[in-house]
């Protein structure tokens, strides 16, 4: 499995989703668009009703490599964990 699968498979915490979106400058339906979603589905991993499955954390994953979002606000050795450090 190569570290961008790995990455992949991380959890993706409510704060992350959030911090994603926000950094973004994305509402919740804007993003739902990118990653192939519902608006409701955001707002359910946003408060914790609900955590991505592996393909909608393989798109998030995704979304954010793509947007630079790993760089933001990340120590050097955050790696390009979703979260703020803390593993599962």
């Amino acid at each position: 499995m190569s570290e961008d699968d790995r990455a992949a498979e991380e959890l993706w915490l409510p704060e992350d989703v959030q911090r994603l979106r926000a950094s973004l400058g994305l509402s919740q339906a804007e993003l739902a668009e990118r990653v192939g979603t519902r608006q409701q589905t955001i707002s359910e991993w946003e408060t914790g009703a609900r955590a991505p499955r592996r393909m909608s954390r393989r798109l998030l994953h995704l979304v954010a490599e793509a947007s630079g979002f790993y760089e933001v606000g990340r120590e050097p050795d955050a790696g390009t964990q979703p979260s703020d450090g803390t593993r599962t």
